[in-house]
Protein backbone atom coordinates (compact mmCIF):
# COMPACT_ATOMS: atom_id res chain seq x y z
CA UNK A 1 0.00 0.00 0.00
CA UNK A 2 2.82 2.43 0.74
CA UNK A 3 4.09 2.07 -2.83
CA UNK A 4 0.60 2.84 -4.17
CA UNK A 5 0.40 5.94 -1.99
CA UNK A 6 3.80 7.15 -3.15
CA UNK A 7 2.85 6.67 -6.80
CA UNK A 8 -0.55 8.37 -6.57
CA UNK A 9 0.82 11.17 -4.40
CA UNK A 10 2.98 12.23 -7.34
CA UNK A 11 0.46 12.01 -10.16
CA UNK A 12 -3.17 11.92 -8.99
CA UNK A 13 -5.15 15.16 -9.41
CA UNK A 14 -6.60 16.44 -6.13
CA UNK A 15 -10.24 17.34 -5.73
CA UNK A 16 -12.70 17.64 -2.87
CA UNK A 17 -15.45 15.18 -2.03
CA UNK A 18 -17.94 14.79 0.79
CA UNK A 19 -18.80 11.32 2.05
CA UNK A 20 -20.96 12.08 5.11
CA UNK A 21 -22.46 15.53 4.40
CA UNK A 22 -23.55 18.21 6.82
CA UNK A 23 -25.40 21.21 5.40
CA UNK A 24 -23.93 24.67 5.96
CA UNK A 25 -25.93 27.82 5.22
CA UNK A 26 -23.84 30.96 4.70
CA UNK A 27 -25.80 33.92 6.04
CA UNK A 28 -23.66 36.59 4.36
CA UNK A 29 -22.84 34.92 1.04
CA UNK A 30 -23.78 37.92 -1.11
CA UNK A 31 -20.71 39.08 -3.00
CA UNK A 32 -18.70 35.94 -2.26
CA UNK A 33 -16.23 35.04 -4.99
CA UNK A 34 -15.21 31.80 -6.64
CA UNK A 35 -11.53 30.89 -6.96
CA UNK A 36 -9.40 28.67 -9.14
CA UNK A 37 -7.20 25.99 -7.60
CA UNK A 38 -4.47 23.72 -8.92
CA UNK A 39 -5.29 20.08 -9.45
CA UNK A 40 -1.90 19.33 -7.89
CA UNK A 41 0.31 21.81 -6.01
CA UNK A 42 3.51 20.30 -7.42
CA UNK A 43 2.37 19.29 -10.92
CA UNK A 44 1.25 22.48 -12.70
CA UNK A 45 0.80 20.66 -16.01
CA UNK A 46 -2.31 18.99 -14.55
CA UNK A 47 -3.97 22.38 -14.80
CA UNK A 48 -6.53 24.17 -12.68
CA UNK A 49 -10.21 23.93 -11.91
CA UNK A 50 -12.83 26.31 -10.55
CA UNK A 51 -13.85 25.81 -6.91
CA UNK A 52 -17.37 27.27 -6.73
CA UNK A 53 -18.78 29.01 -3.67
CA UNK A 54 -22.46 29.54 -2.87
CA UNK A 55 -24.81 30.26 0.02
CA UNK A 56 -25.31 26.55 0.73
CA UNK A 57 -22.29 24.32 1.31
CA UNK A 58 -21.59 20.74 2.30
CA UNK A 59 -18.89 19.75 4.78
CA UNK A 60 -17.99 16.44 6.38
CA UNK A 61 -20.14 15.84 9.45
CA UNK A 62 -17.01 14.76 11.35
CA UNK A 63 -15.53 18.23 10.86
CA UNK A 64 -17.97 19.73 13.40
CA UNK A 65 -18.07 19.07 17.14
CA UNK A 66 -20.38 20.71 19.68
CA UNK A 67 -18.05 19.66 22.49
CA UNK A 68 -14.61 19.39 20.90
CA UNK A 69 -11.93 17.11 22.32
CA UNK A 70 -8.53 18.54 23.34
CA UNK A 71 -6.50 19.72 20.37
CA UNK A 72 -9.52 20.00 18.05
CA UNK A 73 -8.74 22.22 15.04
CA UNK A 74 -11.97 21.92 13.11
CA UNK A 75 -15.34 23.62 13.44
CA UNK A 76 -17.10 24.33 16.75
CA UNK A 77 -19.95 26.64 17.83
CA UNK A 78 -18.53 30.15 17.69
CA UNK A 79 -15.26 28.89 16.23
CA UNK A 80 -13.51 29.72 12.97
CA UNK A 81 -11.84 27.58 10.33
CA UNK A 82 -10.43 28.11 6.86
CA UNK A 83 -12.40 26.59 4.00
CA UNK A 84 -9.96 24.95 1.58
CA UNK A 85 -9.18 27.34 -1.32
CA UNK A 86 -11.69 29.83 0.10
CA UNK A 87 -12.73 32.03 3.04
CA UNK A 88 -12.41 31.92 6.79
CA UNK A 89 -15.78 30.78 8.14
CA UNK A 90 -17.35 31.09 11.61
CA UNK A 91 -20.07 28.82 12.97
CA UNK A 92 -22.83 31.00 14.44
CA UNK A 93 -25.57 28.44 15.10
CA UNK A 94 -26.14 24.68 15.06
CA UNK A 95 -29.65 23.60 14.03
CA UNK A 96 -30.92 20.31 15.47
CA UNK A 97 -33.78 17.95 14.68
CA UNK A 98 -36.33 16.65 17.20
CA UNK A 99 -33.86 13.99 18.40
CA UNK A 100 -31.14 16.53 19.07
CA UNK A 101 -28.99 15.64 16.06
CA UNK A 102 -27.22 18.53 14.34
CA UNK A 103 -28.64 18.76 10.81
CA UNK A 104 -27.47 22.20 9.69
CA UNK A 105 -24.95 24.88 10.57
CA UNK A 106 -25.58 28.57 10.06
CA UNK A 107 -22.26 30.23 9.40
CA UNK A 108 -20.75 33.49 8.20
CA UNK A 109 -17.61 34.20 6.21
CA UNK A 110 -15.00 36.92 6.54
CA UNK A 111 -15.04 38.51 3.09
CA UNK A 112 -11.56 39.94 3.62
CA UNK A 113 -9.91 36.51 3.91
CA UNK A 114 -10.10 35.16 0.37
CA UNK A 115 -6.51 34.20 -0.39
CA UNK A 116 -5.11 35.94 2.68
CA UNK A 117 -5.01 35.59 6.45
CA UNK A 118 -7.36 37.55 8.71
CA UNK A 119 -5.92 40.51 10.54
CA UNK A 120 -5.38 40.30 14.27
CA UNK A 121 -6.13 36.60 14.75
CA UNK A 122 -4.88 33.16 13.77
CA UNK A 123 -7.07 30.48 12.24
CA UNK A 124 -5.36 27.09 12.50
CA UNK A 125 -7.89 24.62 11.11
CA UNK A 126 -8.58 23.95 7.43
CA UNK A 127 -11.46 21.79 6.19
CA UNK A 128 -12.70 20.95 2.71
CA UNK A 129 -16.17 21.72 1.37
CA UNK A 130 -18.40 21.66 -1.68
CA UNK A 131 -20.90 24.13 -3.04
CA UNK A 132 -24.21 22.25 -2.82
CA UNK A 133 -25.47 23.91 -6.00
CA UNK A 134 -22.51 22.74 -8.07
CA UNK A 135 -21.61 19.39 -6.48
CA UNK A 136 -22.21 16.11 -8.30
CA UNK A 137 -23.93 13.22 -6.52
CA UNK A 138 -21.75 10.13 -6.71
CA UNK A 139 -21.67 6.54 -5.58
CA UNK A 140 -18.58 6.10 -3.44
CA UNK A 141 -17.39 2.62 -2.52
CA UNK A 142 -15.24 2.58 0.58
CA UNK A 143 -13.15 -0.55 0.34
CA UNK A 144 -11.23 -1.41 3.49
CA UNK A 145 -9.05 -4.29 4.63
CA UNK A 146 -10.60 -7.75 4.24
CA UNK A 147 -9.39 -8.82 7.68
CA UNK A 148 -9.25 -7.01 11.01
CA UNK A 149 -5.70 -8.14 11.81
CA UNK A 150 -2.51 -8.17 9.69
CA UNK A 151 -2.07 -11.97 9.91
CA UNK A 152 -5.47 -13.70 10.13
CA UNK A 153 -3.92 -17.17 9.96
CA UNK A 154 -1.39 -16.40 12.68
CA UNK A 155 -3.58 -17.64 15.55
CA UNK A 156 -3.60 -21.45 15.56
CA UNK A 157 -6.50 -21.55 18.05
CA UNK A 158 -8.91 -19.54 15.90
CA UNK A 159 -10.32 -19.88 12.41
CA UNK A 160 -9.05 -17.14 10.10
CA UNK A 161 -12.66 -16.44 9.07
CA UNK A 162 -13.26 -15.04 12.55
CA UNK A 163 -11.09 -12.11 11.55
CA UNK A 164 -13.13 -11.11 8.50
CA UNK A 165 -13.84 -7.40 8.51
CA UNK A 166 -17.63 -6.82 8.38
CA UNK A 167 -16.96 -3.29 7.17
CA UNK A 168 -14.61 -4.19 4.33
CA UNK A 169 -17.02 -2.51 1.90
CA UNK A 170 -19.30 0.43 2.62
CA UNK A 171 -21.24 2.02 -0.24
CA UNK A 172 -22.34 5.62 0.34
CA UNK A 173 -24.04 8.28 -1.72
CA UNK A 174 -21.65 11.18 -1.53
CA UNK A 175 -20.76 14.32 -3.46
CA UNK A 176 -17.79 15.32 -5.61
CA UNK A 177 -16.54 18.40 -7.43
CA UNK A 178 -18.13 19.00 -10.81
CA UNK A 179 -14.59 19.15 -12.25
CA UNK A 180 -14.59 15.32 -12.42
CA UNK A 181 -17.88 14.93 -14.33
CA UNK A 182 -16.22 13.90 -17.61
CA UNK A 183 -13.53 11.68 -16.10
CA UNK A 184 -12.97 8.43 -17.98
CA UNK A 185 -13.22 5.03 -16.26
CA UNK A 186 -10.12 4.09 -14.25
CA UNK A 187 -9.09 7.70 -13.63
CA UNK A 188 -7.31 8.22 -10.31
CA UNK A 189 -7.89 11.11 -7.91
CA UNK A 190 -6.92 12.10 -4.44
CA UNK A 191 -10.00 13.14 -2.50
CA UNK A 192 -8.40 15.68 -0.19
CA UNK A 193 -8.22 14.50 3.42
CA UNK A 194 -10.08 11.28 2.52
CA UNK A 195 -7.88 9.03 0.40
CA UNK A 196 -7.13 7.91 -3.14
CA UNK A 197 -10.03 6.90 -5.38
CA UNK A 198 -10.49 5.62 -8.92
CA UNK A 199 -13.50 5.77 -11.23
CA UNK A 200 -15.00 2.31 -11.66
CA UNK A 201 -14.10 0.60 -14.93
CA UNK A 202 -17.64 -0.72 -15.53
CA UNK A 203 -20.21 1.30 -13.60
CA UNK A 204 -18.78 4.81 -13.88
CA UNK A 205 -20.52 6.91 -16.53
CA UNK A 206 -18.61 9.98 -17.78
CA UNK A 207 -21.01 12.91 -17.92
CA UNK A 208 -23.58 10.79 -16.10
CA UNK A 209 -23.42 8.95 -12.79
CA UNK A 210 -19.95 9.00 -11.19
CA UNK A 211 -18.85 5.85 -9.36
CA UNK A 212 -15.64 5.92 -7.33
CA UNK A 213 -13.79 3.09 -5.59
CA UNK A 214 -11.38 3.79 -2.76
CA UNK A 215 -7.96 2.50 -3.72
CA UNK A 216 -6.19 3.26 -0.45
CA UNK A 217 -6.52 5.59 2.52
CA UNK A 218 -4.16 8.53 2.93
CA UNK A 219 -2.36 6.87 5.84
CA UNK A 220 -1.62 3.34 6.95
CA UNK A 221 -3.56 2.80 10.17
CA UNK A 222 -1.81 -0.51 10.91
CA UNK A 223 1.61 1.10 10.84
CA UNK A 224 0.49 3.34 13.70
CA UNK A 225 -0.88 0.39 15.68
CA UNK A 226 2.44 -1.39 15.37
CA UNK A 227 4.39 1.45 16.96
Amino acid sequence: ESAIREDLELRAPRVMAIIHPLKVSITNADGAQTREADFHPNVPELGKRVVPFSKELLIEADDFAEVPPPGWKRLTPGGEIRLRHSYVMRCDEAVKDAEGKVIELKCSIDHDTLGKNPEGRKVKGVIHFLSREHALPAEIRLYDRLFTVPEPDGDKDRDFLEFLNPHSLEVVQGWVESAVKDAAPETHYQFERLGYFVTDRRDHQPGGKPVFNRTVTLRDSWSKEGK
